[in-house]
């Protein structure tokens, strides 16, 4: 499903030559397009290519990784890395032992209005943060067959989290739902700290009709709201004047001030993901989701699992 996408993004992609796309069960979609569709991943590898991206179902990422690995492929893996943390393991250490580029695609990160968040923070805009929450609802999707909301949607927060912050997880709370009649979660609630302290909420869910994607973050000057269905950032004040009317000076614990609704440049998410691959495969210096930290992702995922299934936080190992 998301193939079809990564192939026509490629296809346009300054640099680089888009020579064949492999799927065993054909091409539903039409990914290839123009360029030879090949059976297996082997008959990719035996084309000589340069890298290769992996949008396959969870379960295969493993065994896909390890092969294109073992043939000097530098490799981007959609999220999450594989379906467990010991799997994740492997295949991280796979490519860093070879020398390779990998990469996961946690093409959350290159949301211009995360992006435009992520460097007003490191600007220090709202000193002191105090506390991340995101919202992550819609319908169910029809192409997730072999994980959870926690490991297909939740790791997304979870990595935009720690990036935006530059905090490793240290703690996760959390209490899972089954509604579906499938044999994986579809609605999560999490609570988290971060290293520095920093609190966490997540919600997320295959059950809601209305789809909602933000990111709010509250410090000590006041909060920014990233919107990115939307791609919008919103920027509250705290107030700096005392509210007049005490019935509502009264009711809030912070002062209104200003709220500002930036303009920023919205190129595609995906485009900017493949373009830092590329570089990165170049020798360039680039911001790519390196597979050590998308085994990370997979470990507070894990971690959040286990919460819910046992009903304790678990710690997160420094």
């Amino acid at each position: 499903m998301m193939g079809r996408h990564h192939a026509r993004v490629l296809r346009g992609l300054a640099g680089v030559d888009l020579v064949g796309v492999a799927d065993p069960s054909g091409d539903a979609h039409g990914a290839a397009q123009g360029v030879r569709l090949y059976h297996g991943v082997e008959e990719l590898i035996d084309l000589g290519i340069d890298y290769c991206v992996v949008a396959a179902p969870t379960a295969y990422h493993e065994k896909l990784g390890l092969t294109l690995a073992a043939a000097g492929v530098h490799t981007l893996i959609e999220k999450p890395l594989a379906q467990d943390v010991e799997s994740s393991r492997r295949v991280a250490d796979a490519y860093e032992d070879a020398g390779l580029i990998g990469a996961v695609g946690h093409i959350e990160r290159y949301n211009p209005a995360l992006q435009a968040l992520r460097a007003r923070l490191a600007d220090g805009q709202l000193g002191n943060i105090y506390q991340v929450v995101t919202r992550r609802q819609g319908p169910f999707p029809n192409r997730i067959s072999d994980v959870g909301v926690v490991k297909d949607l939740g790791t997304h927060d979870i990595d935009l989290t720690a990036w935006i912050t530059g905090q490793p997880y240290r703690s996760v709370a959390a209490r899972t739902a089954y509604k579906s009649g499938r044999a994986f979660e579809d609605l999560v609630a999490v609570v988290g700290q971060l290293a520095d302290g920093t609190i966490t909420n997540h919600l997320v869910n295959w059950l809601s009709p209305m789809k909602e994607r933000v990111t709010i973050v509250t410090g000590e000057r006041g909060a920014l709201i990233a919107d990115t269905l939307n791609v919008d950032l919103t920027f509250h004040a705290n107030g700096e004047l005392a509210t007049q009317w005490e019935a509502i000076s009264n009711f809030r614990g912070v002062s209104e001030g200003d709220m500002i609704r930036y303009a920023i440049p919205k190129p595609e998410p995906l485009q900017t993901e493949h373009e830092a691959f590329r570089d990165a495969v170049l020798g360039k210096e680039a911001d790519i989701v390196t597979m050590r930290q998308g085994l990370v992702n997979v470990v507070v995922a894990q971690a959040v699992i286990d919460s819910a299934t046992g009903g304790t936080t678990v710690p997160i190992g420094g």
